[in-house]
């Protein structure tokens, strides 16, 4: 393994591990500390179900997984045990804590057992009025197999025992979350607050469940298993893509199973037999932990009714150059406009779609779709303006990680209706964020154009930060015409000199910028990268990276998630410097700013520095031509890279330590809603 490059899996984890300084922070109000614990868990049981089962399936080519890989992935997942063994301590801490400062101010989460006669008589009504009924337990006979257990759901692995007798059984009880909330509120008592698990109600009504045997105790201990969630997609052009995939997400049910945690008070006997029957050798990831998993689940964590245990709601600013009850076309046709979620709202987004839908001189509209929000405003729109006789087409990615199922039954309903939908590009995934709206009249056509750096899906605009460029451009909106055409004529490459398209250009691309900067530094002149991602891993991109720092180029990354350069190692890096914010929006802009001379240059992208980005995906990059736009956009970088609240330094031993500076305290987030409010007022004293 190098010392100037990280492995990314690793990297991650420092990432997740920055998430969990979130719910350790005291500064940060109390149930939003719990909620990042919940992220803190989805967001590792992705990365089981995603990236820890590529390694393990790249290790089974023994020495040449190190060849494809460029470091071992046998070492890797050695480490990865390692850290998510220590990382998993720290949130058990973090836990405990947690529920004693909870305890403190009056609300108190309790089990089956300290329950008052009360809470008691609510429990036993709640179980039969509405828990027993979904509870369907498996038996695990010595000779039997174990059912298919779903991935990510939670069970019970119950243990009944005889006393006189020393008979035993073990049983399994899938805990219906997907039916039924985590979290039951109890009844309050002396202005106490109550909160029971509900894997603690099934507890307490085991005996209800197992009364056809003669057992006298009852124990049940939390499981969970994360599988293999790789799609196996095989080339097989007799066969159609949809099919494909369908089949595939039938096979991720039946994944090879990755990780397992269990609660660590499990009987050793029961225990043996769940892991013999579930195939885990000594190399597997079994982890115990304490009484309760899936912390997902924290992120639904009921109300106590106190605003100061959340974040303080930041409103979204209306942007200044698009009026209430006036034309969005018209005022992207006067001018660029850069929205930034979620500082300004989505809903002018939906309203420029709800628009075209009605305007009777647009003639079509084409957008891409990769993750949607659950009742979706964008189908909506898209579908109203089918129903007006506007030709829509839509580019649904059907490999959208986990968003699979919905978008094919997304692509059925848009079908439906009239829209005409393709289904990504077989062996490359579409993750461009593109939408063409074209209006004719007098027989003149125009041009309007979205491009962005996120999903168009209004759940995640409110807590994701991202760029979407509002533009009338010919230089952009010519060649987004040229892209879908691309999608729409059997995939028919064609030039482009404005926009940058993986996996045709974008590697070149960025090479010929860092070249040139390091070409001026060379010569003397200012010279600086800055680039603002949530990933960056490609080796070669890098390795450009560490050259123009040695060239002299001023070189600032600010990364929120994987980063596998390694900033400020002597001779190598001494030049660059880089960031990563963890705070209440999840950072997922994408920008690149680069000196040119004085002539700066600034784009926007829907892509990582990744090379599955650069080389397996269609990605778009776009420049930033609006002078003011560019210049807002410099400011939003300098505002970030200040921050010194929720700012972490990168350095090669993965400290994740705050930045700490004598300046005026700095919260970037905070900052930058302020700053968009404050060039508003600019603009509306004008």
């Amino acid at each position: 393994m190098s010392k100037s490059y990280i492995p990314k899996e690793i990297s991650w984890l420092s990432f997740n591990e920055r998430v969990l300084q979130e719910a350790d922070n005291k500064e940060v109000p109390l149930i939003e500390r719990f909620k990042f614990l919940g992220i803190y868990s989805n967001n590792l049981d992705e990365y089981f179900r995603v990236r820890v089962a590529t390694l393990r399936r790249l290790s089974q080519f023994g020495a040449r997984s190190k060849i494809i890989l460029g470091y071992s992935p046998k070492a890797t997942l050695k480490s990865i045990h390692e850290i998510v063994l220590s990382q998993n301590a720290r949130f058990e801490k973090i836990y405990s804590g947690l529920i004693q400062e909870l305890g403190k101010h009056k609300i108190h989460i309790i089990n089956e057992k300290e329950l008052n006669p009360e809470q008691t008589e609510f429990v036993q009504k709640y179980f039969h009025s509405q828990v027993r009924t979904r509870l369907m337990p498996f038996l695990i006979e010595k000779d039997s197999e174990l059912p298919n257990l779903t991935d990510d759901a939670i069970y019970l692995a119950i243990y009944l025992f005889k006393k006189e007798t020393q008979k035993k059984r073990f049983a399994l009880l899938e805990i219906p979350t997907d039916v039924l909330p985590r979290f039951i509120v109890l009844p309050e008592k002396d202005d106490n607050k109550y909160i029971i698990f509900i894997d603690d109600i099934i507890r307490f009504g085991l005996k209800d469940i197992f009364f056809i045997f003669d057992f006298d105790e009852f124990s049940a201990y939390t499981i969970k298993l994360t599988k293999d969630a790789e799609l196996e997609i095989v080339d097989d052009i007799s066969e159609s893509y949809i099919d494909k995939l369908s089949r595939s997400l039938h096979q991720r049910k039946w994944g090879t199973p990755v990780r397992f945690i269990y609660d660590r008070n499990m009987p050793e006997d029961l225990l043996k037999v769940l892991t013999k029957k579930l195939n885990f050798g000594p190399d597997d990831v079994v982890i115990p932990a304490d009484r309760y998993h899936n912390f997902k689940d924290f992120m639904k964590f009921p109300n106590p009714g106190r605003k100061k245990f959340y974040y303080e709601p930041l409103a979204a600013i209306p942007h200044r150059d698009i009026l209430p009850g006036k034309s969005i076309l018209t005022a992207i046709k006067k001018k660029d406009v850069m929205l930034f979620f979620p500082y300004n709202p989505f809903d002018h987004f939906i309203d420029l779609l709800r628009e075209a839908s009605i305007d009777p001189y647009v003639t079509s509209i084409q957008i891409t779709l990769y993750r949607l929000a659950r009742n979706s405003s964008v189908i909506n729109a898209l579908l109203n303006a089918a129903r007006n006789g506007k030709k829509v087409t839509t580019v649904v990615e059907l490999q959208a990680r986990f968003d699979e199922e919905a978008n094919i039954l997304w692509g059925n309903k848009l079908m439906e209706e009239g829209v005409k939908v393709i289904y990504g590009v077989p062996g490359l995934k579409v993750h461009s964020k593109l939408c063409l709206i074209t209006r004719v009249k007098n027989e003149v056509s125009e041009r309007y154009a979205a491009i962005g750096t996120g999903n168009f899906n209004e759940d995640t605009a409110k807590i994701y930060t991202d760029h979407l460029l509002l533009t009338t451009n010919k230089k952009i909106t010519n060649e987004i015409f040229k892209a879908f055409n691309f999608f729409n004529v059997n995939y028919k490459k064609d030039n482009f000199y404005h926009l940058i398209l993986s996996p045709f250009s974008l590697r070149n691309k960025i090479t010929l910028l860092i070249e040139n900067e390091i070409k001026n530094a060379k010569a003397g002149k200012k010279a600086f990268i800055y680039i603002k991602l949530n990933n960056i891993t490609d080796s070669e991109i890098i390795n450009h990276l560490y050259e123009a720092s040695n060239a002299g180029v001023t070189i600032r990354l600010i990364i929120r998630g994987m980063i596998s350069l390694v900033p400020g190692l002597p001779d190598i890096s001494d030049n660059i410097k880089a960031i990563g914010i963890v705070d209440r929006f999840l950072e997922h802009t994408r920008f690149m700013i680069f000196c040119n001379g004085g002539n700066e240059e600034c784009f926007i992208s829907s892509a990582d520095l990744m090379t599955r980005n650069i080389e397996h995906r269609i990605e778009v990059t776009c420049p930033v031509f609006d002078k003011g736009i560019k210049n807002e956009m410099k400011e939003i970088f300098e505002i970030q890279w200040s921050d010194n609240i929720k700012a972490r330094r990168f350095d090669s031993t993965f400290s994740n330590e705050f930045v700490k500076n004598s300046k005026k305290p700095v919260q970037s987030q905070i900052e930058v809603h302020n700053y968009i409010k404050r060039v508003n007022e600019k603009v509306s004293e004008k």
